[in-house]
């Protein structure tokens, strides 16, 4: 088995969406298929997949993902997600690494992403990975609505 990590293809959105869903980065109000095309509008090569190649050659499974994007001020990180079955292999660092990478070979002095209060375990992760928690007053407005409920 080996992982290899290659920009995001049109023919990776359903394994995405269902990658997104399995790890519960999903939410009702925020239709995943309308923030892949969103993405595929702005810096689309920041949008990475990992995939597992066989070493017999059958099909490639795709086993995470990660959006990336700068503003020109700050990098960020939205949607990293590695399989469940994968976990531990270093699917989410190489992730990480190759994002903060491409970031930083655009000029980005620094990087930051959200993470749920209640989802401690990705804390520690990235807590591994140099990141450090800080305190902020986030706010958020949104302007298009992709589905009932939608808070900011």
């Amino acid at each position: 088995m080996t992982i290899v990590l290659r920009g995001y293809a049109p023919g990776d959105e359903d394994a995405v969406v269902a990658l997104w869903h399995e790890t519960g980065l999903t939410r009702p109000w925020n239709d995943p298929r309308a923030d892949i095309m969103r993405k595929l509008t702005v810096q689309p090569e920041l949008f990475l997949v990992a995939v597992e190649q066989p070493v017999d050659g059958t099909a490639e499974t795709l086993v995470g993902t990660v959006m990336a994007g700068y503003d020109g001020h700050r990098g960020w990180l939205y949607y990293l997600a590695s399989a469940p079955s994968h976990r531990g292999l270093g699917v989410g660092r190489m992730l990480v690494t190759e994002a903060e990478r491409l970031l930083e070979a655009m000029g980005c002095p620094k990087v930051q992403l959200m993470v749920r209060p209640e989802n401690e375990a990705v804390r520690g992760f990235y807590d591994e990975l140099g990141y450090e928690p800080f305190t902020a007053w986030t706010a958020g407005k949104r302007l298009i609505v992709d589905g009932p409920g939608s808070p900011a």
